[in-house]
């Protein structure tokens, strides 16, 4: 009778395999108990940078005036007020260079700057390039939703061939949002190199 039970019960929990040990279930507190790894490393620019001329500028507060006029005379100063603070945001952002970085690929996740951002949170990669810098963009499931890290160019084998490993290298199908944005921003990069 004790050896049909023991089948029984071997058959009813499927936790127990026919030799009687438990398959080797990982389980989230294992996955964080195991050790971290350095897979890859790089250092590089915070953010993509290019820094612009004079008449670049020109135009760019000449633009804004004149649809901060617009705005006023429509809404009010509350609207001009944000114009305003986002231009000064751009400005600054294009004139202050950023500094360099480490970034770095871990079995844990990707580092930037020694915060460490989980595989559970990223679920696809892509390269693209911005402003003469080469990136590599993630798309992550927090806000913002993407994760956009300056790389070297040389590198580019070797972070896809790593990162493989843990998530898809498949690009993100372009929205509204990012059509309009690269419509603007090409129109602006081509009136400032002409």
């Amino acid at each position: 009778m004790p050896k049909e039970n023991a089948s029984n019960n071997q058959a009813g929990n499927p936790s127990i395999n026919k030799s009687g040990s438990e398959p080797p279930i990982q389980s989230q507190a294992q996955k964080k108990l195991e050790p971290e790894k350095l897979l890859f490393s790089w250092k590089a620019l915070e953010r993509p940078f290019q820094k612009r001329q004079k008449a670049f500028w020109v135009r760019i507060f000449a633009i804004a005036a004149i649809f901060g006029l617009i705005i006023y005379i429509a809404e009010g100063a509350m609207p001009v007020i944000l114009l305003v603070a986002i231009l000064f945001l751009f400005y600054i952002l294009s004139t202050v260079e950023p500094p360099i970085i480490e970034y770095s690929i871990t079995n844990k996740g990707v580092k930037i700057a020694g915060r460490l951002n989980d595989w559970q949170v990223l679920y696809r990669f892509w390269f693209s390039k911005r402003l003469g810098h080469d990136l590599i963009i993630f798309e992550a499931t927090l806000i913002p939703g993407r994760l956009e890290l300056v790389i070297n160019s040389k590198d580019k084998d070797k972070l896809s061939q790593v990162l493989s490993k843990y998530i898809p290298q498949e690009e993100s199908p372009s929205t509204n949002i990012d059509k309009a944005s690269n419509w603007i921003s090409e129109k602006i990069l081509k009136s400032e190199s002409s």
